[in-house]
């Protein structure tokens, strides 16, 4: 359950209901998008536990579509190795851990170099942590999500004292006419509004990833993950109210990143709570990177395990601490250089939208690939854990409706700094773009320059895994007509 925290409470809830407000445009709206986000997030998790219970293995995600998408042979999978390493940094919330820090310690506001460099430094105490002393990673992290939680609570708490008149600021009545419309709207506005909230509730499926490291997986999943996935969304209902409850609109529709800050600002004033409660908030964001860099690396090796990335043995290393460090730096590579690469402006909500946009391709190939599954006879399919056919649909639609609304034009003009509305799936889509050129080198373009194929070969014996590489020699097969065999 608290990996699952871990991976679900990280920046999302503390940062993105700015973005949603701005784009939703009324605070009812609002929040009826976090309680569909809830259901989205039951949805999914329902069908990930239904694959994941029949595959209890590691590897989550990648090992549900080679399931279902056999032909070409490992494309499927290479697009989610794409999704996983180019898209599942940490970096987002790493870039709101810094910025938090920065705003307890000198109570200003900064997105330059200096809060770009403190989010490497947090990124790369997860990685060694995780690689030097993996136990204590897990540990670590265990930790932080008693810390989140504890957090939310808090904030919930405060909201109802804000709703009883007790707070530093007048009352904002944000209640009232709940559902005026302040700005926003249109199929754009929504999507990408949905797309935050789907973020802030995203990880549910990071248990699926490392299934091989749990004890009766699924015992524990059928339990833990819907508990955890209900204590979270009860959680950021209240949490919401209680942010509408102290901040006015037009101060949470800038406050980007530095919600949660905002609202302890306005209930407590320029007192030490309000400096020192952010640091828990910084709190709560390290523990989402430690658990995204535990479950992506481990993802990584599954992935280098087959022989799907450019020096697999390497990324496959559990050398020399016995944990997945090659997989960890790879991850921290990847950070690192997303951290740096975008220009300034609101790269905070760029990196949101275009992880949480190319998971939705992800999400939607599952989901159809599972009603496949359950409605092809001749795939003789069984699993524990059964979806029922409106709970996959609704899934499947609402993932195809958020690829496609991007790509609807917005309403309102874009404002100085912001992208243009299409950057973002274009970036997505880019991502699996290069995977596919990836599969054509690797699987098609290579061998037949080499004459052989890198193939791996995994075994168990005694509950420990071996794994390892040989050269296979490939016959190249030529038409009739023309140079032959």
């Amino acid at each position: 359950m608290f990996l699952i925290f871990n991976k679900v409470i990280g920046t999302g809830i503390f940062s993105t209901p700015s973005v949603v407000f701005a784009s939703a445009g009324s605070v009812g709206v609002s929040l009826i998008l976090w309680l569909v986000g809830a259901i989205i997030a039951f949805c999914g998790l329902s069908v990930f536990l239904e694959f994941g219970l029949a595959i209890p293995r590691s590897g989550g995600t990648k090992n549900y579509v080679e399931r279902v998408y056999r032909r070409p042979r490992y494309l499927a999978s290479c697009l989610v190795a794409a999704h996983v390493i180019f898209l599942g940094f940490s970096s987002v919330n790493a870039l709101s851990f810094s910025r938090y820090v920065l705003r307890a310690s000198s109570g200003r506001e900064s997105d330059g170099w200096q809060v770009r460099a403190i989010a490497v430094a947090v990124v790369t105490f997860a990685v060694v942590v995780h690689s030097v002393l993996p136990k204590w990673g897990i540990r670590l992290f265990t930790v932080l999500g008693v810390v989140k939680v504890a957090i939310l609570v808090f904030i919930v708490f405060s909201g109802f004292a804000a709703l009883a008149g007790h707070r530093r600021v007048p009352d904002p009545h944000n209640f009232d006419d709940s559902f005026e419309s302040e700005s926003g709207g249109g199929a754009y506005a929504f999507s990408k509004a949905l797309l935050s909230v789907i973020y802030s509730y995203g990880g549910w499926e990071s248990s699926t990833y490392v299934m091989g490291e749990l004890r009766r997986p699924g015992k524990t999943l059928a339990v833990a993950a819907p508990l955890a996935i209900g204590s979270v969304a009860t959680l950021y209902m209240l949490a919401n109210v209680a942010y509408f409850a102290a901040i006015p609109k037009a101060q949470l529709a800038k406050s980007e990143v530095l919600v949660a800050d905002v609202f302890f600002r306005n209930m407590f004033g320029d007192s030490a709570a309000s400096r020192v409660l952010p640091i828990f908030v910084a709190l709560s964001n390290l523990g989402g990177i430690l658990a995204a860099s535990f479950v992506n690396s481990r993802l990584i090796q599954e992935l280098a395990k087959e022989g799907l990335l450019p020096f697999s043995r390497f990324w496959a290393s559990t050398r020399p601490f016995n944990s997945p460090a090659a997989s960890l730096f790879l991850h921290w590579i990847v950070t690192t250089i997303v951290l740096f690469a975008p220009p300034g402006g609101p790269a905070y909500t760029l990196l949101v939208n275009v992880s949480a946009y190319a998971n939705a391709w992800v999400n939607a190939s599952v989901a159809a690939g599972l009603l496949w599954l359950q409605h092809k006879k001749s795939e003789q399919w069984s699993s524990p854990w059964h979806t029922y056919l409106p709970v996959s649909l609704a899934f499947l639609s609402v993932n195809l409706f958020l690829i496609v609304a991007p790509f609807i034009p917005p309403r309102e003009v874009r404002k100085p700094g912001e992208y243009p509305y299409y950057v973002f799936p274009i970036v997505g889509i880019a991502t699996f773009f290069l995977a596919i050129i990836y599969w054509v080198l690797w699987r098609k373009l290579i061998p037949y320059c080499s004459g052989h194929r890198l193939v791996s070969e995994r075994t168990f014996e005694n509950q420990v895994e071996t794994v390892r590489y040989r050269k296979l020699a490939v016959t190249h097969r030529w038409p009739r007509r023309g140079l032959g065999t």
